[in-house]
């Protein structure tokens, strides 16, 4: 699939650092309660760790007490959305709508009116309040 933003893998690589690059390019996870962003309760824009896209709202964040960073929706048009039956599970990946790096997956049992969990690894999230 074709991006605004698109790098070859060396360049993601040098640009992300080695554990960026792992989540964000390699669609790895990190470990539950250990991102940066996970607690963080804090007034403003949560964008893509890899391209600075503005992805989340912290209103739409919430504690979904799994250990990641979770939001009820994301910022229309943001998102890509992308059928993942790996590790013997059906999920929704998501994936950043501008460069195409890993965020994590969204479920269908959030708590809020949306009904929506998306749950991101901090590592794929920048924050500026």
């Amino acid at each position: 699939m074709k991006y605004p933003i698109e790098k070859t893998e060396q360049e993601w690589k040098e640009q992300l650092g080695e554990e960026r690059y792992r989540i964000l390019r390699q669609k790895g996870t990190e470990y539950p309660h250990t991102g940066t962003y996970n607690l963080n309760y804090e007034k403003g824009t949560y964008s893509c760790g890899a391209c600075g896209e503005p992805l989340f709202e912290s209103n739409s964040k919430f504690d979904a007490h799994c250990g990641w960073p979770s939001f009820d929706e994301s910022i229309p048009g943001k998102v890509q959305y992308i059928s993942d039956v790996t590790h013997g599970m059906k999920r929704t990946e998501i994936l950043c709508a501008n460069c195409g790096s890993h965020l994590g997956h969204v479920f269908d049992d959030g708590p809020t009116k949306t009904g929506q969990r998306y749950c991101v690894n901090s590592l794929s999230l920048d924050f500026k309040e």
